[in-house]
């Protein structure tokens, strides 16, 4: 079989074949990469636990996500690049068991500084599982059976992070956040087990010889690094108000777009930017960054609203999440079937504008909202999810030449993921902005010579005295509950904006979709 066909994939597509069940294979790489994905989120909630118990601040503690998702973010940029290097199925071998070493390092760490290296890591064997899973099933699966296996993928993708903060809450509340790691062992084990007895690799994606593009991976490296660290720190740092975030911010803009002029250019890419030919890849890639956006900084404002706002443990405002996880699972088959029939295209953008609506639902958050509420309007985002990502996917590498399916892979997972952590961080500071804005324009009402705020305190003085304090601090505990309220309702008024400008995005998502090729799900 000539090298030229092996890289081109035309005769060996149709000649090689998986030697195991496609489905087992589909699997055992999608429970690798559900490992992974779940990581991204189940850490959040163990934060004041962990600060709490390696003596550290809540602000330092943050940094264990900083540095995981500054090494995730850049190994999955080179993830093609180095499955070349290594062999598709070694690689991904040496990814499945470093990432569950890591875990157990970290499970097993003293300090602070400690718990950061292994959570880098971590971050660093963990980028390469969801790129690895994605370009595995593209291989091991012809194009007209690729939306059902990746309505497998997606409920790995789009459940994990949306399982994360329950489970990583009940962990935290009933065990010790050490063990929100250590479950992370016994599952690598059965998946590396499994995947070395399960995969194998077709000839194209075999160890071959990849040329080591210093100037490529380093400048990767400076701008994906920096700009995670620009995002995640930048709300604590006060922005550009920081030397260090300005350097960070300038070096990441230098970094990407010297990458970008780099890998244009050089001979033998780190990352073949070729792929990007592709309207399909390039306008897929694109929405599916949207969509990890959308979901994760979502998924990172209801958890924090309940528990900041409305008082719920971690357990509880992680099981706000969960059935919305459930939708997706029950929506996915009923899409597929729908994929056969109506233009992906059109089922993208009903996703797209469906998410929008269920974001402007989701923006009526009120001060005695109840439990069922939150669930439902969860239960609306999540759902929108089960429009997308199959679809999504599907169309992304109809079009695309199979030599070229390690390389989208990676630039397809790095959008997705890239671009979510980054929502998270933005998500978060766009609340306390708002809240900020908030506070600074309600307060001009705080003053007795507004009259509900003297008849809000003459009722919370009437209550207190009811209760049996004394007549000398009938004042300030009328004080301290008039802040506590005002404080809740700036915070629940910022909550609504973001809600409102996440719908928003939704929308104007919507006519990028037709930029894509009238394709069905059943095309080959």
């Amino acid at each position: 079989m000539s090298t030229a066909a092996a890289s081109s994939g035309t005769t060996d597509g149709t000649e090689w074949k998986p030697k195991h069940n496609p489905w087992l294979i589909a699997v055992v790489v999608t429970v690798a990469a559900f490992m992974e994905i779940l990581d991204t989120t189940i850490v959040n909630v163990a934060l004041p636990h962990i600060a709490g118990n390696l003596s550290s601040t809540y602000d330092d503690a943050t940094w264990t996500l900083t540095s995981y998702l500054v090494a995730n973010g850049i190994v999955l940029t080179i993830s093609g690049w180095l499955g070349k290097l290594f062999g598709r199925r070694h690689y991904f071998l040496i990814c499945i068991s470093m990432f569950s070493l890591s875990s157990f390092l970290c499970g097993i760490s003293t300090s602070l500084p400690e718990l950061i290296m292994f959570r880098l890591m971590q971050g660093f064997f963990g980028g390469g599982l969801q790129p690895n899973q994605q370009s595995i099933i593209l291989d091991t699966f012809p194009p007209n059976k690729r939306a059902a296996a990746f309505g497998l993928t997606a409920i790995a993708t789009v459940v994990a992070p949306v399982l994360g903060p329950s489970l990583g809450g009940w962990i935290t509340d009933n065990y010790s956040w050490r063990w929100v790691f250590f479950i992370n062992v016994p599952v690598g084990i059965l998946a590396t087990i499994a995947v070395s007895i399960m995969v194998d690799d077709p000839p194209w994606a075999r160890k071959q010889k990849a040329p080591l593009d210093f100037v490529g991976i380093g400048l990767i490296t400076i701008g994906f690094g920096c700009l995670e660290v620009a995002v995640d720190r930048g709300e604590d740092e006060d922005w550009f108000g920081s030397r260090i975030i300005v350097i960070m911010a300038i070096l990441a803009v230098l970094g990407i777009g010297g990458a970008v002029f780099w890998l244009l250019r050089a001979k033998n890419p780190a990352v073949d930017l070729r792929v990007f030919k592709d309207r399909n890849f390039a306008v897929g890639t694109g929405l599916m960054g949207a969509v990890g956006a959308l979901l994760y900084s979502s998924a990172i404002i209801v958890p924090q609203f309940s528990q900041q706002i409305m008082g719920y443990t971690a357990t509880l405002s992680g099981l706000i999440l969960s059935p919305g996880g459930m939708v997706v699972i029950v929506l996915i088959p009923l899409v597929g079937i729908a994929m056969k029939y109506v233009q992906l295209r059109y089922i993208i953008a009903l996703g797209f504008f469906l998410m929008g609506v269920s974001m402007f639902w989701s923006a009526q958050l009120v001060p005695l909202l109840d439990f069922k509420h939150l669930v439902l309007f969860r239960m609306s985002q999540t759902g929108t999810m089960a429009f997308l990502f199959v679809p999504i996917s599907t169309i992304t590498y109809a079009t695309l030449p199979r030599r070229l399916n390690a390389d989208g892979s990676a630039l397809f997972s790095m959008a997705r993921n890239v671009l979510g952590s980054l929502s998270i961080s933005g998500a978060t500071a766009l609340v306390t902005e708002l809240r900020q804005a908030h506070q600074s324009d309600m307060v001009h009402w705080m003053t007795p010579y507004h009259q509900p705020y003297n008849e809000y305190l003459a009722h919370t003085r009437v209550v207190a005295a009811a209760r049996g304090y004394a007549q000398g601090a009938l004042d300030s505990v009328a004080m301290g509950r008039l802040y506590k309220e005002f404080q809740k309702q700036v915070a629940i008024l910022a909550y609504n904006e973001v809600f409102m400008i996440l719908g928003i995005g939704c929308m104007l998502v919507v006519p990028f979709c037709f930029l894509m090729s009238p394709l069905k799900g059943g095309n080959k």
